[in-house]
């Protein structure tokens, strides 16, 4: 590895943990001396429901016992409330609230030398009990138990995703993609086990880089494309909640990419009840994890300051062989109330994580060695047959390229941003959030080459079926004419984001106004270094590619609130994106721009570096309408659109000057992607049934695509394609706490338009050769996009217990191969997860204190969820002759036939294959203490 960057992301890692270390030391060393400054406390604590989610809007009568006097209070939105300057003595407080029985504790002690803190639990009503339905229908029994519901108040198709749900239905190891698998339309996979690594996660056919997620209201992705990075940042622990809106939602959602929808990730609620909790989780594979949390409950001399810890430590084998994990954590929140209308909130999160996840998938022949239709030899003999967990070898031979310590990711990150509420004069409410983070991914991983600096091993020019290329000389490949050193890469990827969010609203009794901002700066620094792992990884002198780059981003927003009649809301707004980034590329070994220099002069001009600037701009207007038939009954219509802005590879390009390319540059650059979103649904809320459905029909552009062959390089759209389909989701109350919570999708993602295709390289094929345009045929799929899916659990939530039952089943996929559409097939698979919980909700001494048991893939399933193609198309014509591609002749030249294969691609011992992991079991024990003071 080169050493200087070695220096520069050691030190500024170490600068970001010193930082942040003594960030959250001051903080906890402030809140707790704070407590131990009480001497008093007012009456305090939190409602909640029998499954866990807070309790908003309930009434308090604290009567006490010696005078009869009676105090009343009302939970706030979340669930907490305060009683200030009870006096001394012992007293009864009763809570009640629509939907649910009334609850009581006798005894509660209020004096100067402590005063309990209560955490009250809330049944739902019986059958025999009057339940009544209030305007938003949060207290239907089936609403109250569902794991995952629609509010009636939405505007486009939208899932709430519980706190309740995170902490009782998913494993303590999972991260954002996996909580919300259940969803409808939704799936995620995990090669290595659920939070053992990055998770994929998919709906409608919208792949991760065409949908956005954010957290608290702050965007969060990958500069160089809208990804995200699951393993790496907040974990479950710290989720409060996730608002899922698969929409491109109205105008004042921000992000890179309100292009398919949007995961808003919530963080934890702060609890007015200290308590403090370490657990510690055990489970399959080796898997560890510890966790401790701690919240302050409301602190300081005036009770205006809250504060949350959590601190924890993975570690894992994982289910893939030597794919080890470890990830270590810590995150802070605070909050503090200024006055009655100011609230000031400050949030800081850190994550280690360090794992041996190589930059490649298992094979066919090594997972399931050699089968009908194809044989492991050559290549493809490499650990034939080793089983189905085979990723990595051990570490004892060191030639060996799958050793895993020659593959290994380090990645610190953290997020940080101070939030600040106030209401204004003139019904005017100003919502303030500057923010920043930061990624820093350093990677070193092998190719499938021997690792040695000789040309033999024990007298042999090969090893374990391998050619020795000697790993500090470089080899010239033929089909790029590139020479680099063949045994390794020491990849990095690091940037820094400073940014805000600002939205000042409006109320009138027309309706809301808001108007907002959200504007984001960025600093990159990527390359990749063929490297030497024999020699401390030493790094070639030229890269395959570096770079800096800088982003600017701009979403200025308004929208309308109409308030038309009691029943009838619209929506109506527009917002403009526009994006900019500047790049300064540096001269690599021809891999991605070339060296730069200019062989057109005498004597031959060398540049080291060249810049570029670009530009993206959309106007992205919205319009929808909510109506209340009944109280507990909605509809609503949506039309939206979406983008995505273009990646940094743009410029990825031979931007080197030789006779042959006299003017590198880009002629048509891209734009972004646009979409345009039609949905409507309604929610229903019964007593014992909640109900909502949704059709959607999505026409949206899909990702450009360069000619290689042309100079200046021309971009332009692959087809467009068009997604549709049917949501639905509900949930059955039986009784007892027993309920039946049920979602179905089916939907048809496919191509069409234009498709635009160069000419191929060769006679004829020159710069001003014109594009050919095909129109797409029908019947074509989306890659990845499933024809249906199906979610079923069955809960049982009451006396402490949480127990649940959750499957979850995904339809039909295609698979593209890179040249051809629909080359491959995945069929259908299926998971069910059984989760057992027991929690302390009784306002002890020892207040949530539980035990869980998860069980994940409880069937040991281990069906395919995706394989990568190997194998280029064959083409037979009639008599079964392998015939030449088709191709079009057109324009004196020809153009490839990208959708009209004669065969489809065959299986191939090298396809790199994903399966489901294997069943795992994890027990977790965590001991909860709530301080009498």
């Amino acid at each position: 590895m080169n050493p200087q960057h070695a220096t520069m992301k050691s030190t500024r890692t170490l600068a970001n943990c010193l930082r942040m270390a003594a960030a959250v030391s001051l903080l906890a060393f402030a809140t707790l001396s704070a407590n131990a400054r009480q001497v008093s406390q007012p009456l305090q604590g939190s409602v909640t429901d029998a499954k866990g989610a807070v309790v908003s809007s309930a009434k308090l009568a604290i009567r006490d016992e010696k005078t009869g006097k009676t105090f009343n209070a009302t939970s706030d939105g979340q669930g907490h409330f305060l009683v200030p300057n009870l006096p001394e003595g012992t007293y009864t407080v009763e809570v009640y609230t629509a939907g649910f029985r009334m609850t009581s504790k006798k005894g509660v002690h209020v004096g100067a030398d402590h005063t309990d803190a209560l955490a009250l639990t809330l049944q739902v009503g019986g059958a025999t009990d009057e339940i009544s339905v209030d305007a938003d229908a949060t207290h239907s029994i089936a609403a109250a138990y569902a794991p995952m519901d629609a509010l009636l108040d939405e505007h486009s198709a939208r899932t709430e995703i519980t706190s309740a749900f995170i902490q009782n239905f998913t494993s303590p190891l999972a991260d954002y993609g996996e909580a919300v698998n259940m969803a409808p339309g939704t799936f995620t996979t995990n090669g290595n086990g659920i939070g053992l690594g990055q998770s994929s996660t998919y709906f409608r056919g919208f792949s991760d880089g065409e949908y956005d997620i954010d957290f608290d209201g702050l965007p969060f992705y990958d500069t160089n494309s809208p990804t995200h990075h699951s393993w790496a940042f907040f974990p479950s622990q710290w989720l409060g909640g996730i608002d899922f809106d698969r929409s491109p939602g109205t105008a004042s959602t921000i992000g890179p990419t309100p292009f398919g929808g949007s995961i808003h990730l919530l963080s934890k609620d702060l609890s007015p009840v200290q308590n403090i909790r370490g657990g510690v989780s055990y489970g399959s594979w080796g898997t560890l994890l510890a966790d401790v949390q701690y919240d302050s409950g409301a602190t300081l001399p005036n009770k205006k300051l809250m504060t949350f810890i959590d601190v924890q430590h993975m570690d894992s084998k994982g289910y893939q062989s030597n794919n080890f994990q470890n990830r270590n954590a810590g995150s802070i929140k605070l909050q503090y109330k200024l006055s009655d209308k100011t609230t000031l909130t400050g949030f800081s999160g850190v994550v280690f994580v360090d794992a041996n996840t190589p930059n490649f998938n298992a094979t066919r022949c090594q997972m399931y060695g050699a089968a009908t239709g194809y044989t492991c030899t050559g290549a493809n003999a490499l650990y034939a047959g080793a089983g189905i967990r085979f990723y990595l070898a051990g570490n004892t031979d060191t030639y060996n390229p799958l050793n895993y310590t020659y593959n290994k990711y380090h990645v610190p990150t953290d997020f940080e941003y101070v939030g600040l509420k106030t209401q204004l004069p003139f019904h005017l409410t100003l919502d303030f959030k500057p923010y920043t983070y930061n990624y820093d991914n350093s990677e070193l991983y092998t190719a499938i080459t021997p690792i040695v600096d000789a040309t033999t091993i024990n007298g042999s020019t090969s090893y374990l079926g391998l050619s020795i290329a000697p790993c500090n000389v470089g080899v010239t490949k033929k089909s790029t004419g590139v020479t680099a050193l063949p045994c390794g890469v020491d990849k990095y990827n690091s940037y820094r984001k400073y940014g805000e969010t600002l939205q000042v609203s409006q109320t009138s009794k027309l309706g809301i106004l808001r108007a907002g901002l959200w504007y984001e700066w960025a600093r990159t620094n990527r390359h990749q270094f063929p490297s030497d792992p024999v020699n401390h990884w030493a790094d070639q002198t030229l890269p395959n590619f570096s770079e800096l780059f800088w982003n600017n981003t701009y979403q200025p927003y308004a929208e309308y609130e109409f308030h038309v009649t009691k029943k009838l809301n619209i929506v109506a707004g527009t917002k403009f994106s526009y994006f900019k980034i500047d790049t300064k590329q540096f001269a690599d070994d021809g891999k991605t721009i070339g060296n730069l220099c200019n062989t057109t002069v005498t004597p031959t001009v060398c540049s080291p570096f060249v810049t570029n600037h670009g530009s993206y701009t959309a106007w992205l207007p919205s319009a929808d309408a909510n109506y209340r038939i009944l109280n507990n009954w909605s509809a609503y219509f949506q039309v939206s659109t979406g983008t995505i802005v273009p990646p940094s590879n743009v410029y990825d390009y031979n931007q080197t000057i030789t006779p042959s390319n006299p003017n590198p540059s880009i002629s048509q650059p891209p734009k972004q992607q646009r979409s345009t979103t039609y949905q409507g649904g309604t929610v229903l809320k019964l007593k014992r049934v909640t109900l909502d459905m949704d059709a959607y029909h999505i026409k949206f552009q899909n990702s450009y695509t360069s000619s290689t062959n042309l100079d200046p390089a021309v971009f332009y759209l692959q087809p467009g394609s068009v997604t549709k389909g049917f949501e639905a989701e509900g949930n059955i109350y039986f009784g007892h706490g027993l309920s039946a919570y049920l979602n179905a999708t089916v939907g048809r993602a496919y191509y069409e338009g234009n498709v635009y295709t160069p000419c191929i390289a060769g006679a004829g094929c020159t710069a001003a050769t014109p594009l050919l345009t095909e129109v797409a045929p029908s019947g074509q799929w989306v890659a990845k996009s499933p024809t249906d899916t199906e979610a079923e659990a069955i809960t049982y939530q009451g006396k402490g217990f949480d127990v649940g039952l959750l499957n979850k089943r995904v339809g039909t996929q295609r698979l593209d191969n890179g040249s051809y559409h629909n080359q491959g097939t995945v069929n259908p698979f299926g998971v069910t997860n059984a989760f057992l919980n027991y929690t302390l909700r009784r306002g002890t001494r020892f207040d949530q204190t539980k035990i869980r048991l998860s069980v994940n893939n409880l069937f040991d399933q281990h069906n395919f969820t995706s394989y990568g193609i190997a194998g280029a198309v064959t083409n037979y014509n009639a008599a079964g002759a392998v015939i030449p591609a088709p191709v079009i002749s057109a324009n004196g030249t020809t153009y490839a036939d990208s959708f009209n294969p004669t065969s489809v691609s065959p299986i191939n011992g090298a396809d790199t294959v994903s399966i489901q992991p294997g069943r795992s079991i994890v027990l977790s024990v965590t001991f909860g203490f709530t301080p009498k003071h």
